[in-house]
C-alpha cells in the first residue's frame, strides 16, 4: 500500500452541515436583536425563528440530495 492511504486524515474532505451553520447563526442572529433592542416582542420573533429553522433546513436537505 502507499504510505498517504495509510493516514485516516489523508484525501478526506470534511463535509458542512448546513442544518447546524444555519441554526447557529440564526440564534446569534436573534441574541445580538434582543440584547441591542430589549423591547421586541418575543411573539414578533417566534415566526422569524421558526421560518429561518425551516430555511436551514430545507437547505440542509438541498446540500443532502446535490452532494449524492
Amino acid at each position: 500500500m502507499r504510505p498517504d492511504l495509510d493516514r485516516p486524515g489523508r484525501g478526506r474532505r470534511h463535509r458542512t452541515d448546513w442544518m447546524a451553520l444555519l441554526s447557529g447563526m440564526l440564534f446569534i442572529a436573534v441574541g445580538i436583536i434582543f440584547i441591542n433592542q430589549p423591547t421586541v416582542d418575543s411573539l414578533i420573533m417566534l415566526p422569524i425563528v421558526l421560518c429561518g429553522l425551516g430555511f436551514a433546513g430545507l437547505v440542509a436537505i438541498l446540500a443532502r440530495v446535490i452532494r449524492r
